[in-house]
């Protein structure tokens, strides 16, 4: 069983800039994508930024050239880089790891991380 740690959130103002770090317990080498959702109060979860196994990123249209995604093999841990913070990026974010198996795929989530984004 593999766990995730989120860690990087806080308080930041607007147009600052905050990075998110999620540390995995086991090797992020065999997950097919690894990725970073949020959840703002009263709106559903929705993703952020993803990266697969290749390499290939995804981005949410409101988040395009503000956030980068990334990953270091050998520490185990994905990266949410975030400049141009702006107030409605305030959620809590998490930390996914998906296993694409015949059966369907496996999600294994981070405990969430804060991000307020106020002057």
């Amino acid at each position: 069983q593999v766990q995730l740690v989120e860690s990087g959130g806080g308080l930041v103002q607007p147009g600052g800039s905050l990075r998110l770090s999620c540390a995995a317990s086991g090797s992020i080498f065999s997950f097919n994508v690894l990725g970073w959702y949020r959840q703002a109060p009263g709106k559903e979860r929705e993703l952020v930024a993803r990266i697969t196994s290749g390499g290939s990123t995804n981005y949410a249209d409101s988040v395009k050239g503000r956030f980068t995604i990334s990953r270091d093999h050998p520490k185990n841990t994905v990266y949410l880089q975030m400049n141009s913070l702006k107030p409605e990026d305030t959620a809590v974010y998490y930390c996914n790891a998906r296993l694409e198996l015949r059966r369907g795929p496996y999600d294994y989530w981070g405990q969430g991380t804060q991000v307020t984004v106020s002057s």
